[in-house]
C-alpha cells in the first residue's frame, strides 16, 4: 500500500462530513484536496437543525454509532466550553395527541441506557429554562445528554486546521465526477470547471447527491432525501438552552442569540426544484415562526433573518452508507442522515480505513453493498 504520507486523496463535498474526513486524513499525513461544487457549507450543512442526539428508535448499530458521534462533540466542547456554536443543553420532545407514543418512546430509550426523563407541562421548565410551560405537552421527554452544533461554524473551525496542515481547497468546481483507470479503480476526479485531478483515493461525501455521483460508476444507492427548510431568526432577548422537538416546530439556539427553526409539515408547500430553485410562500414561513414563538416564554415575535431550502440527506433505508465501494476500489462514500451527529466520528473512521486498509467493525452494517440486488 502507498505510504500514508504520500497518499493523495480527493474528497468531493464541502459539507461537515467532507471537511471532517479531509481534516482527519491530513492529521495522519495524507495529501488532501477538497472539491466543492460552490462554497463550503452551501448544501445541507448550511441549513441543518444539527441536533446532536440518538433519541427514539433505531437499530442498535446505528444507535451505537450516534452515541460515539456525540462523544466526539463532547471532547470538542471540553476543549473550549466558551464556543457559542456548540452546546449541550439537552433536548425536549413531545408528540401530538395521545401521550402513549411519548411514554413508549421514553420506555424504549430507558431500556438501552439513553438518558431520558419523563416530564411535561410546568415541570418541563425545571429542565428547559425559557420554554413556555403552557405550550408543553402534558407528557414530554427531556434528554439531558443532547446538544446542538452550528455546522457552518464547525466547518470554519475545521478549515483552520485544514489550511494549517496544507490541505488544498478547490471551490466553485461545478459538478464533479469520479474517474477510473483501466482496471476500474478510482484514480481521481473530473471537475466541470477545472478538469481532471489525479488521486490515489477518492471520497464522495456529497450529501443527498452522493447517489447521483456514484450512479455513473454502476453503483445504486437508494435515495430517500426530502426537500426541507431551515429558518434562522433575528436575535431575541429570551434565553433558550435546549433543542425543542414539538408537533409543529423544532427549534434550537443559534449563535448571536438567534434561533434555527424547522419541521416537516410544510414540505408540501415547497415549490420548484434544484435546477430552477426552491421557493415557499412567506405566509408559510410566518406560520412556522408563529408556532415556534408559542414555545418560548412570553411568546416573542420572531422575525425571519434567512430561510434556506434544499434536500435533506437521507439514504433510502434511513441507515448510513459508509465505506469503500467494492465494485470501484479506492472510491469511498459517506452518505447519511444525522450528518451533524456523525460528522466528526465518520471523518475519523473513514480516514482510518482509507489510510490503514483495515475496516472498522462498527461500520459493517452500513456498507454500500447491502443494496446489491
Amino acid at each position: 500500500m502507498t505510504n500514508s504520507r504520500q497518499l493523495r486523496v480527493a474528497v468531493i463535498g464541502g459539507g461537515a462530513i467532507g471537511v471532517s474526513i479531509a481534516v482527519h486524513l491530513l492529521r495522519q499525513g495524507a495529501s488532501v484536496a477538497l472539491y466543492t461544487q460552490s462554497e463550503l457549507a452551501s448544501g445541507a450543512s448550511g441549513r441543518s437543525l444539527s441536533w446532536l442526539n440518538s433519541a427514539g428508535e433505531r437499530s442498535a448499530q446505528y444507535h451505537a454509532l450516534r452515541m460515539a458521534g456525540i462523544d466526539r462533540y463532547r471532547t470538542l466542547y471540553a476543549q473550549d466550553p466558551s464556543r457559542d456554536w456548540l452546546e449541550f443543553g439537552g433536548g425536549l420532545f413531545w408528540a401530538m395527541g395521545d401521550d402513549s407514543s411519548t411514554r413508549a418512546r421514553h420506555a424504549y430509550e430507558k431500556s438501552h441506557g439513553y438518558d431520558s426523563y419523563l416530564t411535561g407541562g410546568e415541570k418541563a421548565t425545571l429542565y428547559t429554562p425559557g420554554v413556555n410551560a403552557k405550550a408543553v405537552g402534558s407528557t414530554a421527554i427531556f434528554n439531558p445528554g443532547e446538544g446542538w452544533v452550528s455546522l457552518p461554524h464547525l466547518i470554519d473551525h475545521l478549515m483552520e486546521e485544514f489550511h494549517a496542515l496544507n490541505g488544498e481547497l478547490h471551490t466553485h468546481c461545478g459538478v464533479t465526477s469520479v474517474t477510473r483507470d483501466g482496471s476500474g479503480n478510482a484514480n481521481g476526479v473530473d471537475c466541470e470547471h477545472s478538469g481532471q485531478h489525479a488521486a490515489d483515493r477518492v471520497v464522495v461525501a456529497c450529501g443527498a447527491h452522493t447517489p447521483d455521483v456514484v450512479g455513473p460508476l454502476g453503483v445504486s444507492i437508494p435515495n430517500g432525501s426530502p426537500v426541507s427548510m431551515l429558518v434562522t431568526t433575528q436575535p431575541i432577548k429570551q434565553d433558550i438552552e435546549s433543542v425543542l422537538n414539538t408537533p409543529r416546530a423544532a427549534i434550537r439556539p443559534n449563535p448571536g442569540r438567534t434561533l434555527a427553526v424547522d419541521h416537516d409539515w410544510y414540505e408540501e408547500f415547497i415549490e420548484g426544484d434544484e435546477n430552477s430553485g426552491y421557493h415557499i410562500d412567506d405566509s408559510v414561513v410566518r406560520e412556522l415562526l408563529t408556532e415556534a414563538s408559542r414555545l418560548i416564554q412570553d411568546s416573542p415575535k420572531l422575525e425571519q433573518a434567512t430561510h434556506k431550502i434544499g434536500l435533506k440527506p437521507i439514504p433510502g433505508d434511513g441507515e448510513p452508507v459508509l465505506g469503500e465501494l467494492k465494485s470501484v476500489p479506492s472510491c469511498y462514500v459517506a452518505f447519511t442522515h444525522s450528518g451533524a451527529t456523525l460528522a466528526l466520528l465518520v471523518g475519523e473512521m473513514l480516514a482510518d480505513e482509507i489510510l490503514s486498509g483495515n475496516t472498522n467493525p462498527m461500520l459493517e452494517t452500513f456498507r454500500p453493498e447491502r443494496f446489491k440486488q
